[in-house]
């Protein structure tokens, strides 16, 4: 059986939300022992609130806490540890946990682990090989808004992804789905694979200190090239390009259906003109290069959507792209789950849940990536809060049952938070009455066989 690149790698996962917790659950897909430590009365944000997602058949069960979808997709194949971090016996032990470890990533604002003596100089004390990894809004330093907690609303805002993002003559917008919490976790998956081939030729430990806010701005390269070059600020285009006519979002046949396409020179304009029944538009004035289709793309436009509004997304799709044009259908969650192209490059995995878990088996995204030589695959479930208390604290540290104990009834360890709450169910029915919901299926289950 072919090895995984991680391992005999262990990671302490102190973090939460989404950034780098989502990269511990991608490690522990590539072998790594993750070991995710949340307080007793400090669970991840992903357990509970409106970061939790959704429920299964959206029923809270007796341990809501382990059930939402956001928890168990990033936190797949983890272990799960509590530690009261406010105890000095709690932190006595993440210090022994870091003895054994090769990797720690934090989230923490910059003065939290040096209240605790767990920054990094700290913690080569420990182990002198230790890979750090912090992530946090801002970096760490004496920057004026290194002490800044942040979240990704926010950051797209600071950075500019706001300010470009967005139609014209309209305000600033937001671009996806916190999205900036996952450049970061893509950047410190870079981090890691990059300290860990350091250590392997030097022997030598490392820090890296991972800056959100630059993250999210080394996308805005071009725009800030742009600047610093020409003088000239970006703005707000929509959907539009400065150098491609026309490109923009058009519906097609149905309820709720798109294409997206981009034209990127006459030649592609010809052949969608051709497409259209309209092959005269390619020479006329008013269309006949680029800077003429700009001018007139409010025209065009409607002379797009006169046609794609009668022809179905992926034929649509496989038309334009036969005459060089860019071009694709716009998907729903929904509609990835039976995309072709998906299901052929296996993205989405199969996870099956223990029978007390009443989790049944559900289905989560995998990786971007493949292995020639190692097949990667989440190796198992999300674990429950608390889970491998004893297998870390006692088996691996060689914590004795009398002094484990006392954790327990002291509440520095435990398997129940201690505070925290089931977000609020709303019925789907309502939901869609709302307009929270753009679909539902009862049926979900069958139709993903997984029942």
């Amino acid at each position: 059986m072919a090895r995984l690149p991680l391992e005999g790698i262990r990671i302490i996962d102190s973090t939460y939300v989404f950034a780098l917790p989502y990269a511990g659950g991608l490690l522990a897909d590539m072998g790594a022992e993750v070991v995710k430590v949340e307080g007793p009365g400090r669970p991840d944000v992903t357990r509970t609130g409106g970061y939790a997602g959704q429920f299964p058949e959206n029923d809270i069960g007796d341990d809501w806490w382990n059930r939402p979808s956001t928890y168990n997709l990033i936190h797949r194949g983890k272990k799960s540890i509590t530690l009261d971090m406010t105890d000095s016996r709690g932190r006595d032990m993440f210090r022994d946990l870091i003895k054994v470890s090769d990797v720690v990533m934090e989230n923490f604002t910059p003065r939290v682990m040096r209240s605790w003596d767990l920054d990094y100089p700290n913690m080569k004390k420990l182990k002198p090989d230790i890979i750090m990894v912090s992530n946090t809004g801002y970096g760490h330093g004496g920057g004026p808004y290194s002490s800044y907690p942040a979240q990704a609303t926010t950051q797209e805002a600071t950075h500019g992804h706001c300010w470009i993002t967005g139609y014209k003559d309209q305000g600033p917008a937001k671009a996806g789905a916190s999205f900036v919490d996952f450049l970061s976790t893509w950047t410190a998956l870079f981090a890691i694979g990059s300290a860990l081939r350091y250590r392997n030729k030097t022997g030598q430990g490392q820090w890296a200190d991972i800056g959100m806010y630059q993250a999210g701005v080394m996308f805005m390269s071009e725009y800030i090239m742009d600047a610093q070059v020409n003088g000239r600020e970006g703005g707000r285009i929509g959907n539009r390009h400065p150098y491609r006519a026309p490109q923009g979002c058009y519906r097609a046949l149905g309820e709720d259906q798109w294409i997206t396409l981009s034209v990127g020179d006459d030649e592609g304009w010809a052949g969608m003109c051709e497409l259209m029944g309209r092959p005269e538009l390619a020479s006329n004035p008013d269309f006949a290069d680029l800077l003429s289709r700009q001018r007139n793309h409010d025209q065009i436009d409607e002379i797009i959507t006169a046609w794609t509004s009668g022809v179905d997304r992926y034929e649509l799709m496989h038309a334009l792209q036969g005459v060089g044009v860019p071009a694709g259908p716009v998907l729903n969650s929904k509609d990835i789950h039976f995309d072709p192209q998906f299901k052929s490059r296996g993205f989405l995995e199969r996870v099956d849940y223990p029978k007390e878990r009443k989790m049944g088996s559900r289905l989560f995204i995998g990786r971007p990536w493949k292995f020639s030589n190692s097949p990667l695959a989440i190796q198992g479930p999300s674990p429950t809060f608390g889970q491998h208390n004893e297998d870390v604290l006692q088996d691996l540290l060689g914590l004795d049952a009398e002094s484990y104990q006392g954790l327990v009834d002291d509440a520095v360890v435990a398997t129940v938070p201690t505070t925290g709450e089931a977000t609020p169910r709303v019925p789907e029915t309502e939901s869609l009455e709302r307009g929270l919901l753009g679909g539902w299926d009862p049926d979900y289950l069958q139709k993903l066989g997984l029942v």
